[in-house]
């Protein structure tokens, strides 16, 4: 087994020059952040192919659909711990014995697009942590698997780097190879990657991957917490995730985006962790949206209690996350516990986030003028009751323990 930092020097070696000034990916897989659903945060290796038909079936059926999401994407275990003799990846015989192509064709027949999980590296986090069998990452394969990718039809790539060796040029190269594989297919497939998946440096937070990737990972795992207090170390709370990718606002743009982790509405008991309360997830929702970040859903889609299904639904919400502009939110003012977000929106409105990561409820106040809002008179929608009012320069409201009241002003 050649260590990953040795192989990916001489990849560097042959390739650093000319990828490293390539042409940044094209903008049309992600001109807004990427919305969909995967499967690792439920269900981790537990995975075959009628859950992910299932699930590409409630996506519909749920009016998940209808409200925007579009990707499915399978995450890791999905592999025959073997590559063919020719060297091709190939589906787990067992557990999709359809093969991919075919449940790609599935997915697509739902008027949904198909996503899948590789590694730049030889192991996947799966077999590097032991739970899954086999050395089937990428390395020495970019090519032949980006060309297999797009022969099954997949849309979404995530392209996990898995690995405690490396510095941060290796993975630079690394990504990069797989960037320019998947471009040379011909192929419109979003790449999504993450640096930090075992790395000790964390070096999402820490370098600018909009000329590489469509959306990047900024922290370590996001589990079902409101907080761990981890800096960026495994697991991550919301808040952590949040204060981490903040700073990196500018990085983040129509094509380009922060992915702080995906979503945890709706996921429960995992490693010891019950899962957020309905106030907590709305507040988690409601931040990645001011975020302007992917919103992967990663709860069972095939039973959704009503109140995470009016949270990932909220089309109000999903609309500021959505909108064309393209610019993250700014924590305008920080009080300890008690915060003020601000984005500007496309048409001059601007989204609002009043933020309590306190124990109590709490009154949290603002103005016109601190949130970049032009005038002093505005209509203002919270955008989770649903109720306006008229604005004249100052907005306030009793924001719960651990909740976001979410306002929408418009002049």
């Amino acid at each position: 087994m050649i260590p990953v930092r040795r192989a990916l020097a001489v990849l560097a070696g042959l390739t650093m020059v000319g990828t490293l000034t390539t042409t940044a990916h094209a903008a049309e897989p992600a001109p807004t952040p990427a919305l969909g659903w995967n499967s690792w945060n439920t269900f981790g290796c537990d995975i075959n192919e009628q859950l992910i038909r299932d699930t590409a079936d409630s996506m519909v059926s749920s009016g998940m659909a209808a409200a925007g999401y579009e990707y499915v994407v399978i995450d890791d275990c999905w592999f025959d711990p073997q590559r063919a003799a020719d060297g091709s990846l190939r589906a787990h015989p067992e557990r999709f014995p359809s093969g991919i192509k075919a449940l790609a064709d599935y997915v697509h027949a739902k008027g949904l697009k198909f996503g899948i999980y590789q590694v730049p590296t030889e192991l996947t986090c799966a077999q590097r942590g032991g739970a899954y069998p086999g050395a089937t990452g990428s390395l020495g394969h970019e090519a032949q698997d980006a060309q297999t990718f797009a022969d099954w039809g997949v849309d979404y790539l995530k392209y996990d780097w898995c690995s405690p060796e490396g510095t941060l040029e290796d993975q630079i190269a690394g990504f990069t190879l797989m960037r320019d594989a998947l471009h040379a297919t011909g192929r419109d497939i979003l790449y999504s990657i993450n640096a930090n998946s075992y790395h000790p440096d964390k070096n999402g937070a820490k370098y600018d991957w909009s000329n590489i990737a469509d959306q990047w990972r900024t922290t370590e795992d996001i589990k079902p917490v409101w907080r761990t207090g981890n800096p960026n170390t495994y697991p991550m709370g919301v808040t952590d995730i949040i204060d981490v990718t903040e700073p990196l606002r500018e990085w983040a743009g129509p094509g380009h985006w922060n992915d702080p982790d995906m979503l945890e509405v709706g996921v429960y008991d995992v490693e010891g962790f019950p899962g957020l309360t309905d106030t907590e997830a709305a507040a988690h929702f409601s931040m990645w949206a001011m975020l302007a970040a992917p919103m992967i859903a990663g709860n069972d889609l095939r039973s959704i209690p009503d109140g995470v299904h009016g949270i990932l639904t909220n089309r109000a919400v999903l609309a500021v996350n959505q909108d064309p502009k393209g610019v993250a939110a700014d924590r305008v003012r920080d009080d300890g516990d008690l915060e003020v977000w601000a984005r500007p929106l496309a048409g001059g409105d601007v989204a609002v986030a009043l933020f309590n990561r306190s124990d109590k409820t709490a009154k949290i106040s603002t103005t016109a003028k601190e949130v970049g809002a032009k005038g002093s008179r505005h209509r203002v929608t919270d955008l989770w009751t649903g109720k306006k009012w008229l604005s004249h320069g100052t907005i306030s409201a009793e924001v719960p323990s651990h909740g976001v009241t979410l306002l929408r002003l418009k002049r």
